[in-house]
């Protein structure tokens, strides 16, 4: 990240077009580490105004529960790294349109940080009229100070596969390209769970034979999205968050159980309550959506997914045909 002295300009500035990927963290095994990007979309036009002014518009997923003032998340997020950087935030005019389900383990907290980092980026970057260049080290960085934690902003910036880890206090991710035989499903109920709900049900210890059980799990899981797609069943297998977290969402539980009895590669989506499952194939994806109609307490709307290997993008209005990566 360079910051030369002078301050940054925003009267010349174009408005940004800024995407980012719906997330499903933790996979089963891979807690608080692995991250997959999913093909449902967060959107936003970003423009900045003159210091002090402020303009939200939302529509979309979630539109009626989101503020519009300063404590909007993306809002904070932008501030946040423009004092991160020593600069002052402008004015700022955002037009939201979300896709991503708010409140069902889909990564929506996890979007709007992204998004938000991305913005900054292009309002500090030169071509925008500013002088500070942020790396992807510092869009993770960021993105992971607001959040609390990697595993979902990893994959929204980046895209594909994330293994995300901290590193002497910082974070740090590897992004992996997912086999072109996995084929996602996320089943969607019309409840919400928030994240912190989700954590407080957690042990805060766990015994060496289920460590040792993760462990295996996780690596195997590697293996099976990057080149076995047949090993996901066992590669999903999990001791250490979904069975305690059963009792806050029992019809997640139930139907996570009712289609790896059946043989799906089923795990609870992020904290829930959606269920992702990680299908070998896109006519299996069928075949569990079946499954949920017959088993399922209560409607689950079935989202058709792909993997997203592309991540967080931002590009200014102009440039409408061409997108950025955040990185690869």
């Amino acid at each position: 990240m360079t910051a030369p002295a002078a301050p940054v300009g925003v009267a010349d500035r174009r408005t940004l077009l800024v995407r980012v990927p719906a997330t499903s963290a933790n996979l089963g095994p891979g807690f608080d580490t692995l991250g997959l990007a999913l093909s449902v979309y967060d959107e936003l036009e970003v423009t900045a105004l003159p210091e002090g002014e402020l303009e939200i518009e939302v529509t979309g997923t979630g539109a009626d529960e989101i503020p519009r003032d300063a404590s909007h998340l993306i809002v904070r997020t932008i501030r946040y790294c423009f004092d991160a950087v020593g600069r002052t935030a402008p004015g700022l005019r955002l037009v939201a349109r979300n896709g991503i389900p708010h409140g069902k383990g889909m990564g929506s907290s996890g979007a709007a940080v992204a998004a938000g980092v991305l913005a900054a980026k292009g309002l500090l970057g030169r071509e925008s009229g500013g002088d500070v260049e942020l790396t992807d080290t510092d869009l993770l960085r960021l993105a992971t100070e607001v959040e609390g934690h990697p595993d979902n902003v990893a994959p929204a910036l980046f895209g594909g596969l994330t293994i995300a880890w901290t590193e002497h206090g910082l974070p740090k991710h590897k992004k992996l390209l997912v086999h072109r035989g996995v084929a996602p499903v996320v089943f969607v109920p019309d409840r919400t769970m928030s994240t912190s709900a989700a954590r407080s049900v957690l042990e805060a210890a766990v015994s060496r034979e289920d460590a040792v059980f993760n462990v295996s799990r996780s690596a195997l899981l590697i293996a099976a999205l990057t080149q076995s797609p047949d090993l996901l069943l066992s590669a999903t297998e999990d001791k250490l968050h979904q069975q305690q977290r059963a009792q806050a969402m029992p019809e997640t539980s139930a139907l996570v159980g009712a289609l790896r009895e059946r043989g799906f590669a089923a795990v609870v989506s992020g904290a829930g309550p959606s269920v992702l499952v990680l299908a070998d194939g896109p006519g299996r994806r069928l075949e569990a959506a079946e499954v949920v109609a017959q088993t399922a307490a209560g409607p689950w709307q079935s989202l058709m997914l792909a993997v997203d290997f592309l991540g967080g993008t931002v590009r200014a209005a102009a440039d409408a045909n061409l997108e950025v990566p955040s990185g690869l």
